[in-house]
């Protein structure tokens, strides 16, 4: 009975404890991970006027040229824009100034290097910043849901104050910096209301 009990039935309770308190500690991690990625300041409203918003970098000077090779031109609201090297431009003066697309926008092929990124049943299409949703055989750009998280930013984001907390600005979409499973990543907290 001795033997029966050490050989069989002793390990077999030690196997189950083990396995107990490992569910346990993964349970406990994987709690603990939840926690970095949601907690966040959440200090700003969903929509912030941009007479609230700060920019910590001096106004950047408009840069334009005065051609761009292989363009699109896609109509948005009686507007002509252009898409080429991943950009889209706008013109002004007889020059191409680049721009982010406004909310409404659609066009028929995504840009390049998009990103799908799922969040609350949405799937969105990120593409250098800007936003998109499936609509039939479009593609119109929106703005994302507070919570959508992206993995980076478009280089040219502009870092910005608001209610004495910094943030990050690209096409007046306010995000806040996190980690996921320590990997750093950009949280959408708000959306800048134009004038």
């Amino acid at each position: 009975m001795k033997t029966l009990i050490k050989a069989y039935i002793l390990p077999t309770v030690l196997l189950v404890a083990f396995a107990a308190q490992t569910e346990a500690q993964t349970r406990r991690s994987t709690s603990n991970n939840k926690v970095t990625t949601t907690t966040t300041k959440r200090t700003v409203a969903k929509r912030v006027p941009s007479t609230k918003v700060t920019y910590k970098t001096p106004k950047r000077k408009v840069v334009s040229v005065r051609n761009v090779q292989n363009k699109t031109v896609v109509t948005h609201r009686g507007q002509n824009y252009y898409y080429a090297n991943n950009k889209y431009y706008t013109q002004s003066r007889g020059r191409y100034i680049v721009i982010a697309p406004k909310v409404g926008f659609r066009i028929k092929t995504l840009p390049v290097n998009y990103k799908r990124v799922r969040y609350n049943n949405h799937n969105y299409y990120n593409a250098h910043g800007i936003f998109y949703i499936q609509i039939n055989n479009q593609y119109e750009v929106v703005d994302p849901e507070v919570g959508t998280i992206v993995y980076e930013l478009p280089d040219d984001y502009e870092k910005v104050v608001i209610n004495d907390e910094t943030y990050y600005e690209y096409a007046n979409i306010l995000y806040e910096k996190v980690q996921i499973d320590g990997t750093r990543a950009y949280e959408v907290v708000g959306i800048i209301e134009m004038n």
